[in-house]
């Protein structure tokens, strides 16, 4: 049986704090030779090779004053779902409609920097016959694609998951940077409830490593995602304690990849109570956790870290956001929303051609409400009924 708590004592934890040696380790040159620490010095490996400068610009572009990412890298079952909301079939036809609706939004670029795509749509048209990644470029958004293959039973755990996509993620990478992403997302989750794990997070924290070395290697930029699921009745003390122990693992496997942290972006959980908790969290005392975290486990020279929303509604989600921005942090922090940011546009959209504009000018009060929490201006004055609306899905998968 693993262990039931990262609270209790583990030898994998034990010996991985990142903070052991973290002078050496957080020293990298972008393009030098590294030396690994406790290693003899002719053991030296090369750190994100000829892409460092490329990584470099790309990850301050996406983060940019203003501007955050619209994730809608919803695999084909995901989409469908969505789809199936509005009373409409999981048809390539309406993917491409729907996907054609979001990247052709007039002015999308003023506050998005990013789009994170599914496979099928980077190679994919819009229903005019305009590359997707054409039209995202024109509007001077960065066309990014998610390449982990999904979530599967990790065996030994405490019934967790581990992210598979590693086999061939090379190979697949470069492809993706000939076709024109600039970016990459590999999504892993940790469970509050199921422990989490010793084993769950040094699995999750390894593969988003390799996942970002890899990802580096080939051009892109690497969103690093670990999501702490709002899944539970716990407090939010519980999630900043397992966000903590996560992060941590995470930069020590980082950093023992020759990841350059000046060409990554993080995609972290907001630090707030488990979505079945009797407490609630006011948007300033999300943003204290938060921030404590960030500053406690995040070095300064990560451009950028863009929130995930999580299941939180439409509202939250921005209210949250613009707490954090409050005060100047030594990083961007902004947003890479999907459902947050897409909610209210499928629903106005509802399948019909004739809604097309009303849902695109959905889409972009949306993006536009994110685009001033990200200044911290965001003043909440305005917002519909269905923008409150909580959007937590137990177990949710993507």
């Amino acid at each position: 049986m693993a262990s039931t708590s990262l609270l209790k004592a583990s030898p994998v934890l034990d010996k991985s704090e990142w903070v052991k040696g973290q002078s050496v380790l957080f020293r990298q040159p972008s393009s030098a030779s590294v030396v690994l620490p406790n290693r003899a010095t002719s053991l030296t490996v090369r750190a994100a090779s000829s892409y460092a400068d490329e990584l470099v610009k790309t990850a301050k572009t996406i983060a940019s004053p203003g501007r955050g990412i619209l994730a809608m890298d919803e695999s084909n079952a995901t989409c469908g779902k969505r789809l199936d909301s509005i009373g409409l079939e999981n048809t390539e036809a309406n993917r491409q409609a729907y996907r054609t609706l979001l990247v052709s939004a007039p002015g999308l670029g003023q506050y998005i920097s990013g789009a994170i795509l599914f496979e099928e749509t980077l190679y994919q048209s819009t229903t005019e016959g305009k590359k997707m990644v054409d039209v995202l470029v024109e509007q001077n958004i960065v066309p990014g694609i998610k390449v982990d293959k999904g979530l599967v039973p990790l065996v030994g755990s405490n019934n967790e998951s581990w992210c598979q996509g590693l086999d061939g993620l090379s190979s697949r990478t470069a492809a993706y940077y000939q076709q024109g992403a600039r970016f990459a997302k590999w999504r892993t989750v940790v469970s509050i409830p199921n422990g989490p794990s010793a084993l769950a997070v040094k699995e999750a924290a390894w593969g988003l490593a390799r996942y970002a070395a890899i990802s580096q290697d080939s051009g892109l930029v690497p969103i690093v995602e670990p999501e702490i699921l709002l899944d539970g009745e716990h407090d939010i003390d519980r999630t900043y304690e397992v966000a903590e122990k996560v992060w941590a693992e995470v930069f020590f496997y980082l950093a023992q990849n020759n990841v350059m942290f000046e060409g990554i972006l993080l995609k972290p959980s907001m630090v707030t109570p488990g979505a079945e908790s009797k407490d609630r969290a006011t948007p300033e005392q999300v943003a204290a956790y938060t921030l404590k975290l960030l500053r406690n486990r995040i070095p300064p020279a990560v451009p950028g870290i863009m929130f995930l929303s999580g299941g939180q509604s439409e509202l939250e989600a921005t209210l949250n956001l613009n707490a954090m921005n409050q005060a100047p942090n030594p990083w961007h922090v902004s947003f890479s929303y999907a459902r947050a940011l897409q909610n209210t546009c499928l629903k106005t959209w509802g399948g019909r051609a004739e809604n097309v504009n009303a849902a695109q000018t959905t889409l972009l009060a949306r993006a536009k409400a994110n685009s001033l929490a990200q200044l911290g201006k965001y003043t909440g004055e305005g917002e519909s009924e269905e923008a409150k609306e909580g959007m937590f899905v137990k177990g949710y998968t993507y």
